[in-house]
């Protein structure tokens, strides 16, 4: 087993506490879910969950969805609770949930902030990203997208940067943008107050990664604006850099709501490729509605608001 690093403990004991304790039983039927296994090296000692529509043969889909959970969730409990299993069902995309394990960290966050476990081909990143292509191998899934959640959130967008082509686009809520911090002190530093680094060095820093890099996953961000676990210029931050990844200098259309706003950027060919959601009176957490179908319902970080994040999520990318 993976002894997890000197820092890890402390962190997420004092407070990572991305997440709260998360509701011990699951809101809808998880039979459907199989144990992903066989997917290569797994140098997190990750552990994953699957979804297959029904009555849809197993390499026959046409996308694929990944989820990353926050801190001590149970992943398929929030694609349960989030309305994403039903989504899948409906929608007859395959899902694929990572889970992070109480042994790796104490409080079952993703170790977004520790270094070996979010650079390209390392510890975590390395396992989730082993299992995306088995599950892509298994499906022959055309579009690979990701979402991801406060923790989560964070290690989606390093994901995102790391390995660009594999995802068609992602989705980061209540997240953070990557490279943000590599140790405990700066992930606190960013968590409360955002990036040190200017959106000039974030983009730059990315680009590192892959310099000859011109196509950049499809993005949409979502934030309450009264969250005060994860400051929302971590979203607008993060909106920042994909817009320079992405060389988009275009204005934004914005749609105003009554309790919430819609900003998309385009591209030179009128396509929306970036979108931030923010959401007036909502902290820390995904937006549920049960009003709306597939809209998911309230629990631990899982907040009420006039808009359900995951139908959104899905709609935008014409799944």
């Amino acid at each position: 087993m993976r002894k997890p690093t000197s820092f890890t403990l402390k962190a997420l004991t004092l407070s990572l506490g991305l997440e709260g304790l998360f509701s011990i039983h699951a809101q809808a039927e998880t039979s459907a879910y199989q144990a992903l296994t066989d997917f290569g090296s797994n140098p997190g000692e990750l552990t994953a969950s699957y979804l297959v529509p029904s009555n849809q043969q197993l390499a026959n889909s046409s996308a694929l969805v990944v989820l990353l959970h926050g801190c001590v969730q149970d992943g398929v409990e929030l694609a349960n609770q989030s309305g994403l299993t039903a989504l899948a069902e409906e929608k007859k995309f395959a899902l694929l949930v990572p889970q992070q394990s109480f042994e790796n960290n104490v409080k079952r966050c993703y170790n977004w902030f520790s270094a070996q476990d979010t650079q390209i081909d390392s510890g975590e990143m390395l396992s989730i990203k082993n299992m995306v292509t088995k599950l892509q191998s298994q499906t022959a899934a055309k579009q690979v997208y990701l979402i991801g959640l406060s923790a989560g959130g964070a290690m989606a967008s390093a994901a995102l940067v790391n390995y660009p082509d594999l995802f068609t686009g992602g989705a980061v809520i209540a997240g953070l943008p990557y490279p943000c911090a590599d140790n405990l002190t700066k992930a606190i530093s960013c968590m409360k107050q955002g990036p040190a680094e200017s959106t000039e060095e974030l983009s730059r820093l990315a680009k590192q990664v892959h310099p000859n890099q011109q196509r950049w996953p499809k993005l949409t961000v979502w934030t309450g604006k009264n969250d005060q676990v994860v400051n929302p210029e971590n979203s607008h931050r993060l909106t920042a850099q994909w817009l320079n990844l992405n060389q988009i200098n275009t204005t934004a259309k914005v749609e105003q709501f009554n309790d919430y706003q819609f900003s998309t950027w385009e591209d030179s060919n009128n396509q929306p490729v970036i979108s931030l959601v923010e959401i007036n009176n909502m902290g820390h957490g995904i937006a549920v509605n049960s009003t709306v179908k597939n809209g998911g319902i309230e629990g631990d970080y899982l907040l009420n608001a006039p808009i359900s994040s995951m139908p959104e999520i899905i709609k935008t990318w014409g799944i």
